[in-house]
């Protein structure tokens, strides 16, 4: 079964969609698997399959106590991302993405006449357009019924023009959702994925800061603020997080709520919670 399937990632969602709204009451087997309408057995094989865990353990992943006590460990950025370098065996974001940042105003100097590749994939956590200029990444935007991406293409880059080029893109989305590990990245000749990030200079700081935070891990908006030396500035820290084009690669999926909640997300709440459980899941396995 192929777990990049788009159908495959809307069953799991309606499942963690229940599982996040009722882990207290600590929902049944057969309750998940109505809920993603496949029989018990399927489910739990589908579910583990993708997650690499139980639905069982995917929901504690979820609950508001394991999120605060991944908060806890919220060491300075910097220091993280070392740690995980040495230890960690999740994909560390700032080994394997190369990042080039350009304010509005320097791209319009440069940007006429530059065409942007595109193409539609699928991925663990649903369909995804992604576009490319010059061969590096420029937008990875998550999809949902309705979208339109050349319409969502033209609006984050009204400059260039588009092209439907999905075998040229093919070889950079194969890497993006490949199980890469810190070693791998470390011990082998792999190049870093180029990334061509569009924002002001505070949008770019932020952006970079999200590249720290290792997979596996939490932090909250006013650690990210911390993190970039403006220490009040957390609101609007925020609005340049929900602004990010390139998703899962800058890692935005990865800052909660002080609290513990998850909050929200530019691509769906059940999207963010999907991520953060099968990374949790990958960290301890």
């Amino acid at each position: 079964m192929n777990m990049n399937s788009p159908y495959t990632y809307q069953q799991i969602a309606r499942a963690i969609e229940h599982l996040t709204a009722t882990f207290r009451e600590q929902p049944t087997l057969s309750e998940l698997a109505e809920k993603a309408n496949l029989s018990e057995f399927h489910f739990q094989r589908l579910f583990t399959e993708w997650a690499g865990v139980s639905p069982k353990k995917f929901g504690q992943y979820l609950t508001l106590e394991h999120a605060k006590s991944r908060l806890r460990t919220g060491a300075p950025l910097a220091d993280a991302a070392h740690d995980a370098g040495l230890s960690g065996t999740g994909r560390l974001h700032d080994l394997f993405v190369s990042i080039e940042g350009v304010t509005p105003g320097q791209f319009k100097l440069a940007g006429a006449g530059l065409l942007l590749s595109y193409g539609v994939f699928n991925s663990p956590f649903g369909p995804y357009v992604l576009g490319a200029l010059r061969g590096k990444i420029a937008l990875l935007h998550f999809l949902t019924e309705g979208d339109q991406p050349e319409t969502i293409l033209a609006t984050a880059w009204p400059e260039v023009s588009l092209q439907n080029d999905p075998s040229a893109l093919q070889p950079l989305a194969d890497q993006i959702f490949a199980q890469t590990t810190v070693a791998d990245m470390v011990n082998t000749s792999t190049k870093p994925l180029p990334i061509l990030l569009r924002g002001s200079a505070f949008q770019l700081k932020v952006w970079e800061a999200l590249l720290k935070i290792p997979e596996g891990r939490l932090v909250s908006y006013d650690q990210i603020a911390d993190a970039i030396g403006q220490p009040t500035a957390s609101r609007a820290v925020g609005t340049a997080i929900g602004a990010n084009p390139v998703g899962y690669l800058i890692p935005c999926h990865r800052v909660i709520k002080k609290t513990g909640l998850f909050g929200g997300y530019r691509w769906g709440v059940e999207r963010k919670q999907a991520m953060l459980g099968w990374e949790a899941a990958r960290v301890e396995l």
